[in-house]
């Protein structure tokens, strides 16, 4: 009786199958969390630069002891050198506060 020896030099359909559905798992897992990572810390950069104009609209106003008219004075004056956010929204600024612009709730990819 004569022997039949495979060699074995590669990977089966099956096989092949089996791992590209493992990785489509795992990618339909991870993609969701990092696009909500990149919301979250696109709000919590636009929270401190908020909290950054707020610090500088009130120093401005110490120091020169008049009452600010708008933020790009504060970009004028040396204060600051950005006053977007780092999504590129723009605080609202109203009778000398400086408040948050709308969060985001989706990030264009």
């Amino acid at each position: 009786m004569k022997k039949i020896i495979r060699a074995e030099k590669g990977f089966t359909l099956i096989e092949m199958l089996v791992v590209l559905m493992i990785i489509s798992v795992l990618l339909l897992i991870a993609i969701p969390n990092m696009t909500k990572n990149n919301e979250v810390a696109a709000n919590k950069g636009c929270d401190a630069t908020v909290k950054l104009l707020q610090a500088q609209v009130h120093a401005y106003e110490i120091e020169t002891k008049e009452k600010l008219t708008s933020l790009s004075v504060l970009k004028d004056n040396g204060y600051v050198e950005s006053i977007e956010c780092p999504n590129g929204a723009v605080p609202n600024f109203n009778g000398g506060t400086v408040s948050e612009p709308p969060k985001l709730s989706k990030i264009g990819l």
